[in-house]
């Protein structure tokens, strides 16, 4: 089987969740060995603007992986708008994103301490009591995992 950037890329926008979770993970493993996604880092990064917060959490997820990839700086054009997800309006996009800011420390070090200063200074109070814990426990996950790199 021939794998179709284009089209896959397009299933990440389906309105069936499931198609778009499986185009989601074959572009995940495909940016881990390749730079076959790399040339949508514009239209990923407008994903992060998305009302739809799977729609977001798919744009944070690929623009992560193909952190390594950045030979052009994409992602220093959108750092910022990434790291505001950190306190994203869905719990679990912002879980999501903070479990990937250490991939782009790893491939960005230049971003690691404003990363570790928007990890610092999330305000995770605007969650339900039940996921501050889960976000602060993200939060002091990925900041270790930062300091160590």
């Amino acid at each position: 089987m021939s794998f179709n950037i284009a089209e896959t890329f397009e299933r990440l926008f389906d309105k069936n969740n499931n198609i778009a979770y499986k185009a989601l993970q074959e572009l995940q493993k495909e940016s881990e060995e390749t730079d076959c996604v790399y040339p949508y880092m514009d239209r990923l990064s407008n994903m992060l603007d998305s009302d739809n917060s799977y729609i977001r959490t798919r744009g944070l997820t690929l623009l992560a992986y193909n952190a390594k990839w950045d030979e052009d700086y994409k992602i220093d054009g959108v750092i910022d708008k990434y790291l505001k997800h950190i306190t994203d309006s869905k719990p679990i996009t912002a879980r999501q994103c903070i479990k990937l800011l250490p991939m782009i420390a790893k491939y960005k070090p230049e971003f690691k301490n404003d990363i570790l200063s928007a990890l610092h200074e999330a305000d995770i109070s605007v969650y339900d009591d039940s996921m501050q814990s889960l976000v602060y426990k993200d939060i002091q996950k990925a900041w270790k995992e930062i300091q160590k790199l």
